[in-house]
């Protein structure tokens, strides 16, 4: 099949140049960015690939109508929003591109816990509001402490990099074994929870990982710890997180994720009434959040699709 063939559908909006380097490689290319699940499911048969951020789920239903599928392209690092195990028994080849925003992401990281450790939002906060307190707004250095990093992928690496600048120690702990580098020492769990001084997830979300952090895992570290989450919102039980913050197990939390968010990232589930466990996050002056912006920069906005324009057409050398 000449790529002239090959139709591709994008249900997201991404950089221009994701569709300008198809259109060139002789693909053709329709965009729709409105209809909905069932709408696009009438139709997807007419297409060879598809090109997605988050906006609904790929699932069986979908791909069982997806007779001609042969990719299906997530701009983003995570694939939880896709059936990953049918696609593959389908023949359907996936593709993601955590190599895009890894850097962005170690990135955003290494701020929240710099900002949190040096209490720059709470000591920014009280100077608007008048309030000159230096003793109250004493920080720490992170020169001496031990960071530990669970998951030691893409993102994982990219944050260890970053802490080569600082006099650290840095533990990684991963499903994989032997995957340690001159940036992290790779560790058990029970390890990584008796030295660590700063816990960084890095994990993508799964079965194996959904609730992860949750009090019985929190009370495994034998330090007080500082606990920096830009992965998924639903490895960690909010309220479990909360006690630790009230008790001062975790000294300071900085999420980007949320485990109230839709699987679209696009929005909170809170509609109305918001659960007492994120009442304490948005008033707690040792927690800094973000919307789900870690990965969201503009040069990973091209780096993502570059990517994912290379591996689409390398699909079909």
């Amino acid at each position: 099949m000449s790529n002239q063939h090959v139709k591709i559908l994008h249900i997201d909006s991404n950089h221009p140049l994701l569709w300008e380097q198809l259109e060139q490689a002789g693909f053709q290319n329709e965009a729709d960015f409105t209809s909905s699940k069932t709408a696009i499911e009438s139709k997807i048969q007419n297409y060879h690939g598809i090109v997605i951020r988050s906006r609904f789920k790929i699932d069986r239903e979908f791909m069982d109508k997806a007779t001609n599928l042969r990719f299906i392209a997530r701009v983003g690092a995570g694939l939880e929003s896709i059936d990953c195990d049918y696609a593959v028994s389908k023949n359907i080849h996936l593709i993601a591109a955590p190599e895009g925003n890894r850097n962005a992401v170690g990135e955003h990281a290494l701020g929240m816990l710099l900002s949190l450790m040096n209490k720059l939002n709470r000591a920014d906060k009280m100077v608007r509001e008048g309030h000159w307190v230096r003793e109250g707004n004493r920080g720490y250095e992170l020169e001496g402490k031990t960071v530990g990093i669970i998951g030691y992928g893409n993102m994982g690496k990219s944050f260890a990099k970053k802490l080569r600048g600082f006099d650290v120690e840095v533990l990684c702990h991963d499903i994989l074994p032997n995957i340690g580098d001159e940036n992290a020492t790779q560790v058990s769990l029970s390890e990584l929870q008796a030295k660590a001084d700063v816990l960084s997830l890095h994990i993508p979300w799964t079965p194996e990982t959904d609730k992860m952090v949750r009090a019985d895992f929190i009370r495994a570290f034998t330090k007080p710890f500082w606990f920096i989450n830009t992965s998924r919102g639903k490895n960690v039980v909010t309220e479990d997180l909360v006690e630790a913050l009230q008790s001062g197990k975790i000294l300071g939390a900085g999420l980007d994720v949320l485990e109230y968010e839709k699987l679209s990232f696009e929005n909170l589930f809170i509609d109305t009434e918001k659960p007492k466990a994120f009442e304490y996050l948005l008033n707690a002056e040792n927690v800094l959040l973000t919307p789900h912006i870690a990965g969201w920069t503009y040069e990973s906005h091209q780096k993502l699709a570059q990517v994912i324009a290379d591996k689409i057409i390398a699909l079909y050398e």
